[in-house]
């Protein structure tokens, strides 16, 4: 790899990578209690598969397609492995982004996928967040930033 970086010649100048869509990939236990969870969020199943070892559905929600995985015989971590989990490199939580967190919190928690009490976390930088886990335990940000990048 370091060989191709050095040589400027062994990439075609005009070759285009553009994004399309965006896909992640999250192994689940129960498919259905997920694609529940993340349909609160707004995300709408395109896609459904399976057979005796696996279950396959994609979720997509406008250019974010969440490829969610549910093998029979998967053993999963212990909440203490979780923990640990978090020092491992790797991708650790999903984050969407909402126009009014306030709204965003009060239709969650109207839908009983989170507390009302739920804090909404304000950074000096000015971006407010909130947390919350999906059936996984999978974290899920969700983010007002009104900077434009």
């Amino acid at each position: 790899m370091e060989e191709l970086l050095k040589n400027e010649n062994s990439v075609k100048k005009d070759l285009d990578f553009r994004p399309y869509n965006i896909s992640i990939n999250m192994t689940v236990k129960d498919p259905e209690s997920s694609r529940d969870f993340y349909k609160n969020l707004g995300f709408e199943e395109t896609y459904r598969w399976s057979d005796d070892d696996l279950t396959v559905i994609h979720m997509k929600l406008n250019n974010l397609i969440l490829e969610l995985f549910s093998f029979k015989n998967n053993n999963h971590s212990s909440e203490d492995q979780l923990a640990e989990e978090l020092k491992i490199t790797g991708v650790k939580h999903l984050v969407l982004k909402v126009d009014d967190i306030k709204e965003a919190r009060q239709f969650l928690s109207d839908k009983g996928v989170i507390n009302k009490d739920t804090k909404i976390i304000k950074e000096t930088s000015g971006i407010q967040y909130f947390f919350l886990k999906d059936p996984d335990g999978i974290f899920v940000e969700i983010v007002q930033e009104d900077k434009k990048m």
